[in-house]
């Protein structure tokens, strides 16, 4: 078996084979990685240099000979540096998978060695951006428990490549025996799917809709007053930011699938960056139904999600704008029931109380806790009192406990649930401001992993935070000593014999 040397990995592989993928040979990242990734510090000194030119070509027409040829060869020359540094980081970069490990070495002025410890795997994602599709190309992405920078991105490898890959780590984080080196790939069940005509529909009834719609008024009623098109200039940023945002949304969301398999939860989304996620089972640390104002009518839902290593839009991926922030998403768009259907999937330990001929106190608390108020479906709620700091909202903070999970409620214009299982509470905390002391309530906080949802619940009598705060913690303590090799990462230790 090689090693790495000082100065990076050791002997490397090129293409990756069915035979070594997994066999503890470093490899090195496909070939046209740099081609591939390199081009965008040309495309920023492009732009860069057309919007100078620009208004160069504005103030004093056109350029000289002279001035064309110095911005040629300032593209040209910076086009060569940025491809040799992109050739000495791919020559510096390597990877392999050694029993429960993957290990990636990166780095060319500062060298880096990372170890992601597969039995605290959280998701794994294949990714393909635009460009690197048309060469068939993916970037595996696996995010691990730990801080702000835990996940390990292997960008790029060939697309069966990265697919035998995944296989292989989620088969070894899972604790399943196989023949050979590499596992053969878990069957899937399409569960959804979000069609087009609803997503376009969704962000029509959105708030970035709104105020394009807003934007695009206040444009014409100016022109009609003052009866200069010029000000439209003025709205432009406005438009090209709200479009801009509208289109990445789309974009990410178009053709959204969800998907069941041994392996976790599938989810396929992406018209131009297109990512396949999978999220083991017993990962996700909390669930958020959220429903805006102008989904009312439709009764439609979306599905958010805490998973340890997804910070919910952080940057830094070839996946560009594309993706950002939807890998916390377990839900675009659906109805009440697709809603519940998915969050059975998320949280397995609710599946038996949520189906649909079920009427026990599982599915009533649950019901209450999207469109209730007051203490319907046995929810602990602000007192009348409180109504002076929060008129509007006051009689839809609340909080119930359930065998298995915390639910926490808020909102009146957009109605928010929050569902936080007891085995995956991190710490708990209380709040309290001076007007909250005054009227005797305070804030009850769950604290989740990194990601979009910071679960909450507001102006609760302070005798009953205080009591939630210890029980709350008890069941996280009895929770997480019931769940076993869950906790473990071994989600589908075969009994015997290979899968």
């Amino acid at each position: 078996m090689s090693a790495p040397t000082e100065g990076g990995a050791g002997p490397v592989t090129g293409d990756v084979t069915a035979d070594d993928t997994a066999d503890g040979t470093w490899h090195r990242l496909h070939p046209l990685t740099p081609l591939v990734r390199g081009w965008k510090v040309v495309a920023v000194l492009v732009a860069v240099i057309a919007q100078q030119r620009g208004d160069e070509l504005v103030s004093h027409g056109l350029p000289s000979r002279q001035e064309a040829l110095i911005s040629l060869a300032v593209i040209a020359g910076a086009a060569l540096v940025g491809g040799v540094y992109a050739l000495l980081a791919w020559q510096r970069a390597a990877y392999r998978v050694e029993g429960d490990t993957l290990q990636l070495h990166t780095g060319v002025l500062f060298r880096q060695q990372r170890q992601a410890r597969l039995d605290r795997l959280q998701a794994i994602d294949v990714v393909r951006p635009l460009l690197a599709r048309f060469f068939g190309l993916a970037e595996l992405k696996l995010e691990v428990a730990g801080g702000k920078d835990s996940a390990i991105s292997l960008s790029l490898l060939r697309e069966a490549d990265a697919q035998q890959l995944r296989n292989t780590l989620l088969a070894r984080a899972a604790g399943v025996e196989y023949v050979g080196q590499v596992a053969p790939e878990a069957p899937e069940h399409e569960v959804l799917t979000v069609s087009v005509p609803t997503t376009l529909e969704s962000f029509a009834r959105s708030g970035v809709s709104v105020v394009a719609v807003l934007a695009l008024a206040a444009g014409v009623v100016t022109v009609a007053v003052t009866r200069e098109p010029a000000v439209l200039a003025g709205f432009l940023p406005v438009v090209l930011g709200v479009g801009g945002t509208a289109w990445a949304r789309f974009t990410s969301a178009f053709g959204f699938r969800v998907a069941t398999s041994p392996d976790g939860i599938r989810l396929h989304h992406g018209l131009l960056t297109t990512r396949a996620q999978t999220v083991p089972p017993g990962r996700v640390q909390v669930v958020r139904l959220r429903q805006p104002l102008l989904w009312r009518s439709r009764d439609w839902w979306k599905l958010e999600v805490n998973v340890a290593g997804y910070s919910g839009g952080r940057g830094g991926s070839d996946a560009g704008q594309d993706s950002a922030g939807q890998e916390n998403v377990l839900l675009t768009v659906g109805s009440r029931a697709e809603a519940l259907l998915v969050l059975r999937l998320a949280l397995p330990a609710l599946a038996p109380s949520l189906t649909e001929d079920a009427a026990g106190p599982t599915m009533r608390a649950i019901k209450a806790g999207l469109t209730g108020t007051d203490t319907a479906g046995g929810f602990v709620v602000a007192p009348r009192r409180t109504r002076w700091i929060d008129p509007i909202g006051w009689r839809r903070h609340g909080v119930s406990v359930l065998d298995d999970v915390l639910l926490m409620r808020r909102g009146v214009l957009v109605r928010e649930l929050d569902v936080v299982p007891h085995a995956r509470t991190q710490s708990l905390g209380v709040r309290q401001g001076p007007l909250q002391r005054r009227l005797g309530v305070a804030t009850f906080e769950v604290h989740s992993t990194q990601g979009p949802i910071a679960p909450s619940v507001a102006h609760l009598p302070t005798d009953v935070a205080g009591d939630l705060l210890d029980q709350q913690a008890e069941r996280g303590r009895a929770a997480r000593a019931r769940r076993g090799d869950l906790d473990q990462g071994r989600w589908m230790q075969a009994p015997g014999g290979p899968r």
